[in-house]
């Protein structure tokens, strides 16, 4: 302990590990996810928005926020070339309600702990171990949807 009116040291491990996580989900219960350690770009969004486009057996319509992957030229062009499949709508600048991959996230960061993994990979396979387990659950992710308190969810 420092003298009083100082700061205390504080130990830590050094062990700081970070992955990112992409998802999409639909009100009926389905969820699309990706984890990836790569930066976020434009190959990588339009990569996701293919899988829920392929695998949903009709159009897509996808809420995602503002940020400037999501509004690139290239996103933009591949938007366009598969217009009869996907829709991307963007959400406004400042929307204080949560969207249902908001309610996801918290999710995953109330259940998958960063401190109990040794690696980047190791925090990256947990983290697909909780979103699969959601995948099997479409009755909890339906009430993502249904949330009294989340927004922007396209039916």
């Amino acid at each position: 302990m420092g003298p009083q009116g100082t700061d205390s040291p504080v130990r830590v491990n050094g062990r700081r590990f970070r992955v990112n996580i992409m998802s999409a989900v639909a009100p009926r219960g389905a969820v699309w996810f990706t984890v990836f350690t790569a930066t976020f770009d434009s190959e990588v969004f339009i990569r996701f928005l293919a899988r829920p486009a392929r695998q949903a057996g009709r159009r897509v319509h996808v809420i995602a926020g503002r940020h400037p992957v999501h509004r690139s030229k290239t996103v933009k062009a591949w938007l366009e070339e598969n217009a009869g499949r996907i829709e991307l709508h963007l959400m406004p600048g400042y929307s204080p309600e949560p969207s249902p991959g908001e309610i996801l996230n918290a999710g995953i960061k109330r259940h998958v702990h960063p401190a109990r993994t040794r690696s980047a990979d190791d925090l990256a396979h947990e983290t697909r171990r909780f979103l699969h387990q959601r995948q099997k659950q479409p009755h909890t992710i339906r009430g993502y949807s249904h949330a009294r308190h989340a927004r922007y969810t396209l039916e």
